[in-house]
């Protein structure tokens, strides 16, 4: 059993026991958090589509831990001017666990 589910505003194929990165979510770690933006569920092969959410289906997910990606660096030059500017960031994410998908 598979659900596309809408997390941040990106969309996760998801699946139970699944672990992924998303956007820097709001909550504590060890927490669990519901999202109902179910766009599609797929169960035996049966595919359930949302026009353009599902109603009554949800996915729940436990907050695993908080952490940043790695290093981005942005770095623009403008030839012979003498124009250069070095900039990084490092992104939030947070680590969630799909525990089951209703």
């Amino acid at each position: 059993m598979y659900a596309v589910v809408e997390i941040a505003g990106q969309q996760f194929r998801v699946e139970k026991g699944q672990e992924i990165f998303v956007h820097r979510l709001e909550g504590e770690e060890g927490s669990s958090v519901s999202f109902d933006q179910v766009l599609m569920k797929s169960k035996d092969g049966k595919v359930e589509l949302g026009q353009p959410v599902l109603e009554k289906a949800s996915v729940k997910v436990k907050i695993l831990e908080h952490v940043k990606g790695d290093k981005v660096i942005i770095f623009k030059k403008k030839r012979r001017k003498g124009y250069r500017v070095k900039n990084g960031h490092r992104q939030a994410f947070t680590k969630i666990a799909i525990e089951g998908i209703k």
